[in-house]
C-alpha cells in the first residue's frame, strides 16, 4: 500500500464504518449478502463485527446464547480484514474473509495471546485456563479468514455430568432460551449456538455433536445444521466426550453458509491424525460448494424412515408438513423409497442406554485428561479435580439439584479394556446390519427423518446428516427435516438439503424483544 493511502487507511475505515448501519441489513444477513456489502463499499469488517455487539448486547441478556465475547481482539482482527482488503484492491480473499463467527464453549481459542478466550465446556471450573494454541478447526477457520467473536452456550460439559440437566443450561452462561418459543426446549449441548444464529446475533456458529448436539438444537431454533462424517474435521484442541462420534460442524441459517464454513474447516490434522488421515479421502476435489445445485433432488434415492421417526399425530401440522414436503421432493425429481425400517432400531436405542452409555464414560475420561494435560495453564488438570471443584463450589454448580453422576462414573472407568471393546465390536455390527444394510438394499443416496429422531442411529457410526428447516407447530417451536448418509456423504447430502430448502424456503426470523437498541 502506498504511504498516503497507509496514513488515512484510520479514517476511511472510520468513515466506512459509520456509514454501515444505514447501508447494511443486518437481519438474515448471509455471508454472500456480506461479502456483497464488503465489495459494495458499504460494510466493513469492524463496522460488521460492532453490529453483532451491539445485537448481542440488546438480546443476549434474554437468551444467554453467548459465555465470553472477545471484542478487543475480535475488532483489531476486522481492522486487519479491512485493511487486508482496501490493501489487495479487489484481489482474492480468503472464503470467510472478515465474517465474525462464534464457536461453541468446548473449542479452544488461543489468538495470539492477547485476546485469548476460555473454553470451558460450560463449568466453571475451567475459568481461568489458557490453551497452548488454537483448536485445529479455529486455526482452519482463522486461515480462511474468520474473525473469532466470541464463545457460544451450551449445557455443561455437553450433556455429560448428570441426567435430568435441562438443555442448554451451564454455570457460566444460565439457562439458554429458545428464540422462537421461549418456554421450549432449545436441545442439547450446541444450543448456543444455534440460538445465536437463529437470532440473527452472528451469520456463523460452529457446534459440535457427540449424539444428536448439532441436529438437535438446530431443528429446535430454525437453522441449518451440518454434522460432517466423524474425522472430516478435526478434534483437536476440543473437549470431547467420544473419539468414534464426536464431529464439528457448523450450524448457520442457510444450507449455502453452512457448506462454505464447512469446506473452510475439513481436512487433514497432525493433532488428529488417525480420523483425520481416514476422512481426508471423504473430501471432493473442487470442494464442496460445487455441491449447491438448486436442482440437487433429481434422481436421488431417498429412503423414508417411517416406523419408530415419523410418529405424528393424526392430522397434525407435522403430519400435514412432511406429507406437503415429500410432494415437493417428487415433483423436483427425486425418487422417494418409503416405508423403510431399521430392524435393529429397539436394538440401537437399547446399546445406546447401555453399552453405548459404558463405553462413553471410558472414553470421555481419557478424552478430557489428555485436553487438560495440553492447557499452557489452568486450575484443574484431571476429571477427578473437576469432580473436587464441583463438591466445593455445590451452589454455583447446583449441586444438589443435579449432581454430577456421569462424571462420578466416568472417574470410576479404567480406559478401554475388553468389556469396552466388546461394546464397540456390538455397535459396529450394529452399523452394518441398521443404516448400511438398508441404504445399500435399497440402493440409497440418502434417508431421511424428521428432526433429530435420527441422531442414535447416525451417532454411532459416525455417519453424516443435514438438518434443514422444515416447519413450525401449532405452539410455534420450530421442527426440521434431517438427510442422512453413510461416511464420506456430505456432496450427495449437500445437493439433496439445498435443493430443498431452496425449493421450499421455510425458515423465518423470530420475533425479538430487545433490551437495548
Amino acid at each position: 500500500m502506498p504511504p498516503p493511502l497507509r496514513h488515512l487507511l484510520p479514517l476511511l475505515l472510520a468513515a466506512a464504518a459509520a456509514s454501515t448501519a444505514a447501508a447494511f441489513v443486518l437481519e438474515e444477513a448471509t455471508v454472500e449478502s456480506i461479502h456483497r456489502a464488503f465489495a459494495g463499499g458499504e460494510l466493513t469488517s469492524r463496522g460488521l463485527v460492532e453490529l453483532y455487539l451491539r445485537r448481542i448486547a440488546s438480546l443476549d441478556p434474554a437468551l444467554h446464547a453467548v459465555v465470553e465475547i472477545d471484542a478487543a481482539g475480535a475488532l483489531a482482527a476486522a481492522d486487519r480484514a479491512d485493511a487486508a482488503r482496501l490493501e489487495l484492491d479487489g484481489a482474492a480473499l480468503p472464503p470467510l474473509h472478515g465474517i465474525p463467527v462464534l464457536i461453541k464453549d468446548n473449542i479452544a481459542a488461543a489468538g495470539d495471546g492477547s485476546g485469548r478466550l476460555n473454553a470451558t465446556a460450560g463449568s466453571l471450573a475451567l475459568v481461568g485456563s489458557r490453551p497452548a494454541r488454537d483448536a485445529g478447526v479455529v486455526e482452519r477457520l482463522r486461515r480462511a479468514g474468520a474473525v473469532v467473536l466470541g464463545t457460544a452456550s451450551l449445557s455443561e460439559w455437553c450433556n455429560f455430568r448428570a441426567p435430568g440437566i435441562p438443555a442448554g443450561w451451564s454455570p457460566r452462561a444460565g439457562q439458554g432460551i429458545n428464540p422462537y418459543v421461549p418456554s421450549a426446549t432449545p436441545c442439547a449441548s450446541s444450543s448456543g449456538s444455534a440460538i445465536a444464529a437463529a437470532a440473527n446475533m452472528v451469520a456463523v456458529t460452529i457446534g459440535t455433536e457427540t449424539d444428536g448436539s448439532i441436529m438437535c438444537p438446530s431443528s429446535f431454533n430454525s437453522v441449518v445444521g451440518i454434522k460432517p462424517t466423524v474425522g472430516l474435521t478435526s478434534r483437536a484442541g476440543v473437549i470431547i466426550i467420544s473419539p468414534r462420534m464426536d464431529t464439528i460442524g457448523p450450524i448457520c441459517r442457510t444450507v449455502s453458509d453452512a457448506v462454505h464454513v464447512l469446506e473452510a474447516m475439513v481436512g487433514y490434522d497432525p493433532r488428529d491424525a488417525e480420523a483425520t488421515r481416514m476422512a481426508s479421502r471423504y473430501i471432493p476435489k473442487g470442494g464442496y460448494g460445487q455441491f449447491l445445485n438448486i436442482d440437487g433432488l433429481r434422481g436421488k434415492r431417498v429412503g423414508i424412515l417411517r416406523k419408530d421417526f415419523f410418529r405424528f399425530a393424526p392430522g397434525s401440522i407435522q403430519e400435514k408438513v412432511f406429507r406437503d414436503h415429500f410432494n415437493t421432493m417428487r415433483k423436483m425429481g427425486a425418487i422417494l423409497v418409503d416405508n423403510l425400517e431399521i430392524p435393529s432400531m429397539k436394538v440401537i436405542n437399547d446399546a445406546v442406554q447401555s453399552g453405548e452409555r459404558a463405553l462413553m464414560l471410558a472414553e470421555f475420561k481419557l478424552s478430557l485428561n489428555s485436553y487438560l494435560s495440553e492447557l499452557a495453564s489452568s486450575p484443574v488438570r484431571s476429571l477427578s479435580d473437576i469432580i473436587d471443584f464441583n463438591n466445593k463450589n455445590p451452589v454455583e454448580e447446583r449441586m444438589a439439584e443435579f449432581g454430577q453422576s456421569y462424571l462420578l462414573q466416568s472417574e470410576a472407568t479404567n480406559g478401554i479394556g475388553p468389556a469396552e471393546e466388546r461394546a464397540i465390536a456390538k455397535l459396529n455390527k450394529l452399523c452394518e446390519e441398521g443404516l448400511e444394510k438398508i441404504m445399500r438394499a435399497n440402493q440409497l443416496d440418502a434417508i431421511v427423518a424428521p428432526g433429530a429422531s435420527a441422531h442414535s442411529l447416525l451417532a454411532i457410526g459416525g455417519y453424516p446428516a443435514i438438518t434443514v428447516p422444515a416447519g413450525y407447530a401449532s405452539n410455534g417451536v420450530p421442527f426440521a427435516i434431517c438427510f442422512g448418509g453413510l461416511k464420506g456423504s456430505e456432496p450427495m447430502l449437500i445437493e439433496i438439503a439445498y435443493s430443498f430448502e431452496q425449493a421450499t424456503k421455510v425458515r423465518k426470523p423470530p420475533i425479538l424483544q430487545h433490551s437495548v437498541i
